[in-house]
């Protein structure tokens, strides 16, 4: 599967990046294929694992912030794998044409 998600700590003021790195690192320290640009970070793996990161990473934004927000949007699809790659290959293939 793939995750998107995005944690924010609420109520730090305007500049997150400090408690949006320290998530990040969690997220690359694990070890599963991930990216992260300006709104989203993206992890595969398997579910159980995945969502492992993700709750390592929201623990790791608490102590930022007593409030965190967290959007998760999933894309479970049985039997693929390097999904992140491909769907990107497939987009860009298609803006190619």
């Amino acid at each position: 599967m793939i995750a998107a998600f995005s944690v924010t700590p609420l109520g730090a003021g305007e500049e997150v990046a400090e408690a949006v790195a320290a998530a990040v690192k969690v997220v690359r320290a694990s070890g599963l294929p991930n990216r992260t640009d300006a709104m989203f970070t993206s992890i595969e793996g398997e579910w159980d694992e995945v969502m492992a990161v993700i709750k390592a990473a929201v623990e790791a934004v608490k102590p930022f912030a007593n409030r965190i927000s967290t959007v998760i949007k999933i894309d479970d699809r049985a039997g693929v794998t390097d999904g992140l790659s491909r769907k990107m290959a497939s987009l860009e293939r298609h803006l190619a044409d």
